[in-house]
């Protein structure tokens, strides 16, 4: 059973479907955050608005995810390529990133070096070697020398080969899924100085000499080293671990995932050194470039929203500074049929009254509502009285008198 958009987002808040697609009505009605939390409270079942935040953010994500869900179900049906395995992993697909990988293989593309030497009928002999190590590479790539399909030789037909299994390894969305979480977790990013750029990007002499893990790059960091790069200040590099100098040279982890992924290994058969170096070579050349690319806009998005946190925050605490100095203060928020909220705060802003009063329409209780207020502000020495503009804010209601 398909899980829909509503209860994915009420399982992940927490909440009812209900209140999540009241939400959703009053969202695509045009009602802004701030306006459903504030005046649509009985709608969307109390919903606040740090709720409603992370509901409309969830909203436009899993609504993109489903349109390109959509686009990519109908481009690989085009192509007669989809097969029920097919669309249930598209389907099953939860992430964006999961699902560019799925669709990686039958993405139109120009006219790459795996799709000629396919063209070329060398898809075969990769076959063969990937699948029956003990193949002799040199002998078996005889077969396929072809001077009128461009095959001139068997180091041309080895070739062709090598970038089928490159493209075909660098296309395993399972396996790009796991290499980019490793890459995540242990990988750093490396940055050093240009060359003579030394006195111009002074500003940025932190990072001459700089490597830290991505976990652990603060965003006003990550933004800082993008900026220098952008200023041809500075020289990035992703690199996806820490490599211990004094290690013994060999295979690196992402390397023996990527074997153990395709059942290569060095058994001392004949295609054994040819596969590994094949599986280096996918690495290096392609996968690790691919991974470079997501990586390097994932730092930057988590940067750029954190950065818009930050900058939140501090807005909020400079809006609620007390515009009139440390003063006690009565606030009052009118409202029609559930009255006028009263709040009074001392003079470090601390909430130490609240009350509702009913001076409007339709319980026109004009003259308690003022005792009231005239009983907290003789109480508490009150000095000011601040008044939001609740629905009943406009104009003062018959009898009622200021002093």
């Amino acid at each position: 059973m398909t899980t829909s958009i509503d209860q994915k987002i009420a399982e992940e808040l927490g909440v009812r479907e209900g209140q999540v697609t009241a939400a959703v009505g009053l969202l695509d009605g045009g009602a802004t955050v701030p306006f459903i939390a504030r005046y649509r409270k009985e709608v969307t079942g109390t919903l606040d608005d740090a709720q409603l935040r992370t509901l409309e953010e969830r909203l436009g994500y899993l609504r993109e995810l489903e349109e390109r869900r959509g686009a990519i179900l109908e481009e690989i049906r085009s192509q007669g390529k989809l097969t029920d395995e097919l669309s249930a992993q598209i389907m099953q697909a939860e992430t964006k990133a999961r699902l560019e990988d799925i669709y990686l293989p039958y993405k139109p593309k120009r006219r790459t070096k795996a799709q000629i030497a396919r063209e070329a009928g060398l898809e075969p002999l990769a076959d063969l070697l990937l699948t029956d190590p003990n193949q002799d590479p040199h002998t078996k790539a005889t077969e396929f020398i072809d001077a009128d399909k461009g095959v001139a030789d068997a180091g041309a037909a080895l070739e062709g080969a090598r970038s089928i299994l490159v493209e075909r390894f660098g296309e395993d969305a399972d396996l790009i899924g796991d290499l980019r979480e490793r890459m995540w977790s242990v990988g750093r990013m490396v940055s050093k100085v240009r060359e003579g750029k030394e006195a111009d990007g002074a500003k940025f002499s932190d990072y001459f000499a700089f490597a830290e893990p991505f976990t652990k790059l603060p965003s006003h960091r990550i933004l800082a080293l993008l900026r220098g790069e952008k200023e041809d200040m500075l020289e990035l590099v992703l690199e996806p671990e820490e490599v211990d100098p004094d290690a013994p040279v060999g295979p690196t982890e992402y390397e023996r995932r990527i074997a153990q992924r395709f059942a290569i290994a060095d058994q001392g058969r004949p295609a054994d050194r040819w596969l590994g170096d094949t599986v280096r070579w996918a690495w290096r050349t392609r996968i690790l470039v691919h991974l470079g690319i997501d990586l390097r806009l994932r730092l930057r998005q988590n940067a750029e929203d954190e950065a818009v946190r930050v900058f939140a925050f501090n807005l909020r605490d400079l809006l609620l500074a007390a515009p009139a100095g440390t003063r006690p203060t009565i606030g009052l928020d009118p409202g029609f049929r559930t009255g006028t909220k009263v709040a009074v705060m001392d003079a470090t802003g601390k909430v130490v009254a609240t009350d509702t009063i009913y001076p409007h329409v339709p319980q026109r209780r004009w003259d308690e509502g003022i005792a009231a207020v005239a009983r907290l502000a003789k109480q508490y020495g009150t000095e000011l009285i601040a008044i939001g503009n609740g629905t009943a804010s406009r104009g003062r209601p018959t009898g009622w008198r200021s002093s």
